[in-house]
């Protein structure tokens, strides 16, 4: 359990953004999906289409270059000002882009993302 969270259950279906809460990756998934639907209806109400599964998986790979500009910087290979409040928004937007691919391919992405870990454990115990 998360510190300071009690037993009740959500009085909304979405927890309140503004105070410190604790998710389950199927709740953080789940959010990242409502979002990519906001996206979705934005584009659509600009006369934009929705994006394609391969067009998010495009977009994940800008995500990790940028990503990797703001690791440069940190490293002091780059210069850059807010590295450290970029740096964690970066890793956020990649987290959710990975969330919403997992969602579009029908991934079970808690239960792979621990099938992965087990694999790896093995692999060097």
């Amino acid at each position: 359990m998360c510190p300071n969270q009690d037993t009740q259950p959500h009085a909304s279906p979405r927890p309140q953004l503004d105070i410190l809460s604790c998710m389950n990756i199927q709740e953080i998934q789940n959010r990242a999906v409502e979002i990519r639907n906001m996206y979705d209806d934005y584009n659509i109400k600009n006369s934009s289409p929705k994006w394609t599964r391969l067009q998010l998986a495009q977009g994940l790979v800008g995500d990790v270059g940028d990503l990797q500009k703001i690791a440069m910087a940190k490293e002091g290979l780059r210069e850059m000002e807010d590295i450290d409040k970029k740096l964690a928004h970066e890793l956020a937007d990649c987290l959710w882009c990975v969330l919403v691919l997992a969602d579009k391919y029908n991934v079970d992405i808690e239960k792979e993302f621990l099938n992965t870990m087990n694999v790896i454990e093995k692999r060097i115990t």
